[in-house]
């Protein structure tokens, strides 16, 4: 007798996961393909990142190479193009593109100083600021196009390496530059004001 009750109950319950797969059974097979559409698209995602990474690193290994033979000109156009890609190697680049173009002997000066600004700029916080200061120092001469620039860098590479006193007598020297941009004569003004008080 309990068999037969236990047959009863066994086809109740099939027959209501029938009705239940023939109900909600195309939204379960859905979310399964969404599920594994899903996971299969991150997984062809991250290849493409990782192929991409490796491709930049190859460049960017193949630029290193045309520094070590000496050919700075070509090093510094993969270094710009690499630069553009951002990422890591993006960033790498960047410096490398910069300080290459400083470095290249046949460039106007005013070209070389600039690439060592933009050089000067992207790795601020992260260089050594005393390095900074003295890459800078030959920009601050007066008469040089890019010396209100290097002295606001300047003040900024002393502040962070936390001499208030050297970084607020340059901002001084810069607000009273009349040959500065006023926006930067006022700004290392409010700067110095700040740091006297």
């Amino acid at each position: 007798m309990s068999d037969i009750f236990r047959e009863i109950d066994e086809e109740l319950r099939r027959d209501n996961l029938l009705k239940l797969w023939s109900r909600y059974g195309r939204y379960i097979v859905a979310l399964a393909v969404l599920v594994l559409l899903i996971a299969g698209g991150i997984v062809a995602w991250r290849d493409h990142q990782l192929s991409e990474r490796r491709a930049q690193s190859m460049r960017y290994s193949s630029a290193l190479s045309l520094v070590r033979e000496g050919k700075d000109a070509d090093a510094a156009k993969v270094f710009g193009v690499i630069a553009q890609e951002g990422g890591g190697y993006g960033t790498l680049a960047a410096f490398e593109a910069y300080d290459r173009i400083a470095e290249t002997g046949g460039l106007d000066p005013v070209f070389r100083q600039l690439a060592t600004l933009l050089s000067v700029m992207r790795g601020l916080s992260d260089a050594d600021q005393h390095s900074v200061i003295d890459r800078l120092a030959p920009l601050t001469a007066p008469g040089n196009p890019w010396r209100s620039t290097a002295l606001e860098l300047t003040a900024a590479a002393r502040l962070q390496a936390g001499d208030k006193s050297g970084a607020l007598e340059v901002y001084k020297t810069l607000a009273d530059d009349l040959a500065a941009p006023q926006g930067t004569r006022a700004r290392a003004a409010e700067i110095a004001a700040a740091l006297a008080s």
